[in-house]
Parts: C-alpha cells; sequence; structure tokens
C-alpha cells in the first residue's frame, strides 16, 4: 500500500487510494461491484441528470473483456489487461430534451469519485485511463451519437508489484507525489 503523504490531515479513504498497475488475479464479485456502482450513483448531478453510465466486463466474459483490452492503447495494455474487471466511462452529452449538458463531465468526474472511495473501502483499487482509443470504443460497444466514451478503468485487488515489466515496475514502486497546495489553490484572486 502506497498512502499518501498529506501535508494536511485528510480522511484515510483518501490517502488510501492510489492507481496501481498490479492486479490481483482472483474476481470481483459481482455484488462488490455493484455497491461500487451504487456509490457512484449517488454523486451529485446538475439537475438531477445523473448522466454517467458505465458498460463493463470481467476477466472471465473473455469476448466482452477482449473488447475492452483492444479499445486500450499500447501503453496500457500489458498491464491493464490482467485486472478483474474493466470499466468503460461514458457520459449521456445532452439534457432530456436535446440541450447540451455543460456539467456532464463534471458529474460524471464526481460519479467516478464516489466510486472510488467505496472501492477503496472495500479493499479495491482502480486506475483510470485516457489512454483509449473512443472511436473504437464508439464502434466496439455500438455507442449512440449522444454517449461519450471518457476514460477506462481497470479495477481489482492490489498484486505484487514484481509481477509487472518495466516501465511499469518502476513507476509501481515510485513514491506518490502531488503539487503544493500553493500551486493550485488561490486565495481571492489567480497570480499574474
Amino acid at each position: 500500500m502506497k498512502h499518501a503523504p498529506t501535508t494536511y490531515p485528510v480522511h484515510d479513504l483518501i490517502r488510501k487510494r492510489w492507481s496501481p498497475r498490479a492486479f490481483a488475479s482472483y474476481p470481483v464479485a459481482p455484488e462488490t461491484l455493484n455497491q461500487v456502482f451504487e456509490a457512484a450513483s449517488w454523486a451529485a448531478s446538475a439537475m438531477n441528470e445523473q448522466p454517467w453510465r458505465y458498460v463493463y466486463a470481467h476477466h472471465a466474459d473473455t469476448e466482452a473483456f477482449q473488447k475492452m483490452v483492444d479499445c486500450l492503447l499500447p501503453g496500457n495494455q500489458p498491464w491493464a489487461r490482467h485486472a478483474p474487471v474493466l470499466v468503460l466511462a461514458l457520459i449521456k452529452t445532452d439534457l432530456g430534451n436535446g440541450t447540451p449538458n455543460g456539467a456532464a463531465l463534471h458529474d460524471l468526474g464526481m460519479a467516478n469519485a464516489n466510486l472510488m472511495l467505496e472501492a477503496t473501502a472495500l479493499g479495491l483499487h482502480g486506475h483510470f485511463m485516457g489512454g483509449f482509443d473512443r472511436d473504437k470504443a464508439r464502434q466496439a460497444f455500438q455507442l449512440p451519437e449522444n454517449l461519450q466514451p471518457v476514460v477506462m478503468l481497470a479495477l481489482g485487488y492490489l498484486g505484487e508489484a514484481e509481477q509487472l515489466e518495466e516501465p511499469f515496475l518502476s513507476r509501481e514502486k515510485a513514491p506518490r507525489q502531488r503539487k503544493p497546495l500553493a500551486d493550485f489553490a488561490f486565495h481571492t484572486q489567480l497570480p499574474g
């Protein structure tokens, strides 16, 4: 476990959440997966639109899982193909009346944060990936025009770092770090 070395005290679930690449081979029970999706469902949402959508496959769902792997860019495939679950997170881009939903990406981010905090509480880890082919995902999962693929997620129980090859092994063992607060939180005004 690589707990975040925070400057200020934050909740343990936040400190424990991190994005590994090494996953144990045992599956995530359907009830457990449903629990993390239930947590996502209770995220804040503009006008209660709940624009998030998730398409997922268990490693045992050979054909569907392989479709997910095939959508990943080559830099993510070597390690993500070992995750017990792969998830494609999408947004519904319009409101019920066809008006664009300008808050959809924000709302998916909120849902994903809830999902990951619940997963962390259950002993799961996840690694979100922007490195995937959105057009390929759209075709593979026959997505309608108003659903936009945003990120993919590898989800499962933590594995041993040594199961990874380079450059992933070094990345797995590297210390966690974040920008200092002074780089992104400004009292009353952004710097010139």
